[in-house]
């Protein structure tokens, strides 16, 4: 046999990337992983004990110290980018050189080549020099900002939502080399005022882990949302105890990612839920409507944005809650 085959869980080092307002505390929560190596293309690190590089001026000067992780591995066990869009800030300074322009609308001629060298140098250069760290054993976490952007969608009036902050073509790169994409927030809570709904923010600072309508976001270690901003729920993963989630082998055409049914056959407690209520004459349009009106749900959710856990516990009180449904919601206080 050419090729040698392996089989069983394979424990691997991690790709994960975090983002979230200015000031929400990224780079605190990535000092918590093991052993961090800092390449700080900020400088705002000063104020935490960490190990750092200097700060890099230039994009050549970010990849070289990629590179000597990569010759020497044993000097970190985590290497945090900070941040996805600093470093796209230099690259996009390399590129205007590289091109004589003073603008990337103009790189390489126009027309959107030069978001296009964008994506692709950041890709080969960057992401993909990362793997290269990941493949000696080290973990690697990309921190980013987030940026509230308008999503124009053929069924829906276009609505805001919080992407990263980082060129359209170089996001979706980002998103698909992670393991791990967590978007940090303030908890909003939906209250009713003179009649009205309106989202307030609290100073809990929660991680969310999954794919919403207001959010990018996505695990491949069956992570809950609503988790407090800390390193400690990643912890038994980092050490190997918790394995990644079986392969997808079935989907439902017509649901949302969430909704793929896994490989050993457990039903996601969401979809339990709504088969539960339909048994009772509760459709999940219902259900959402409800669930928005009692402010377990932000306005446009779907149900499979409702956090596993709370969908068991409903689940397991299914006569109250076809109760509360019929009655109508009100808000939590």
């Amino acid at each position: 046999m050419k090729y040698q085959i392996s089989k069983g869980i394979q424990k691997t080092a991690i790709r994960l990337a975090a983002y979230g307002p200015e000031g929400i505390g990224k780079s605190t929560f990535a000092s918590e992983f093991p052993k961090p190596l800092f390449l700080d293309c900020e400088g705002g690190t000063n104020q935490l004990d960490v190990a750092r590089f200097p700060k890099p001026e230039r994009w050549a000067e970010l990849l070289d110290m990629i590179d000597a992780v990569i010759a020497e591995p044993e000097i970190c066990r985590t290497l945090v980018i900070d941040t996805a869009d600093r470093a796209e800030s230099l690259l996009t300074t390399a590129l205007l050189e590289e091109g004589g322009v003073d603008s990337i609308e103009k790189y390489g001629g126009g027309y959107g080549k030069g978001y296009t060298a964008l994506a692709e140098r950041f890709n080969k250069d960057l992401l993909m020099r990362l793997d290269r760290v990941i493949a000696k054993g080290v973990n690697v976490v990309v921190l980013a900002h987030a940026a509230m952007r308008k999503l124009e969608s053929p069924d829906e009036p276009p609505y805001d939502r919080w992407e990263l902050k980082v060129s359209k073509k170089v996001a979706p790169l980002i998103k698909e080399w992670t393991d791990i994409l967590v978007f940090m927030n303030y908890e909003v809570k939906v209250v009713e005022e003179n009649g009205r709904n309106k989202a307030k923010g609290t100073a809990k600072r929660k991680m969310y882990f999954n794919h919403a309508p207001t959010h990018d976001a996505k695990n491949r270690f069956g992570l809950e949302d609503g988790l407090n901003l800390d390193f400690e729920p990643l912890r038994e993963i980092y050490d190997g105890q918790v394995p990644r989630k079986p392969e997808k082998t079935e989907m439902n055409i017509d649901a949302p990612v969430d909704g793929i049914i896994e490989g050993d056959n457990l039903e996601d407690p969401r979809d339990v839920l709504v088969r539960r209520l339909s048994e009772q004459g509760i459709t999940a349009l219902e259900l959402e409507t409800w669930l928005v009106a009692t402010g377990r749900l932000q306005p446009r959710s779907h149900y499979t944005d409702l956090s596993g856990t709370a969908a068991k516990a409903m689940e397991e009180n299914i006569e109250t809650l076809v109760k509360q449904i019929k009655k109508g919601g009100k808000k939590k206080k």
